[in-house]
């Protein structure tokens, strides 16, 4: 999978490889207890629907960017403290990026996961 941003000038792409975190054990965990992500790896948090989520960065010793999204649209942009960081905002989609990665990326653009075929 991949993670790609449409903008004005075309689609850009924030990750090459992108892991999904389905279940809630998956989700709880997130990026906890990893030491690094590389700079083309996105965590994408799929949702059954809309809500609040939140997202914390306990055990993640590092930063990253966070996107929320509503059926594509991106609800909310925010770069995570290692350790302390924390957001919220509402969304049907979550993805985790490396911090940097989401730069250029605003409120109201189009956000998409591409699952690439074999």
């Amino acid at each position: 999978m991949r993670v790609v941003h449409d903008t004005s000038n075309g689609a850009r792409t924030l990750a090459e490889n992108a892991d999904r975190a389905e279940g809630l054990f998956a989700q709880g965990i997130g990026l906890m207890f990893r030491r690094s992500i590389p700079d083309e790896y996105a965590l994408v948090f799929p949702f059954s629907g809309v809500s609040t989520r939140g997202l914390h960065m306990l055990f993640v010793p590092f930063d990253i960017d966070a996107i929320w999204l509503v059926d594509g649209e991106v609800r909310a942009k925010a770069r995570l403290s290692a350790w302390t960081g924390r957001g919220r905002a509402e969304a049907d989609t979550v993805i985790e990026l490396p911090a940097g990665a989401a730069d250029g990326v605003s409120e109201g653009d189009t956000v998409r996961v591409q699952v690439e075929s074999p």
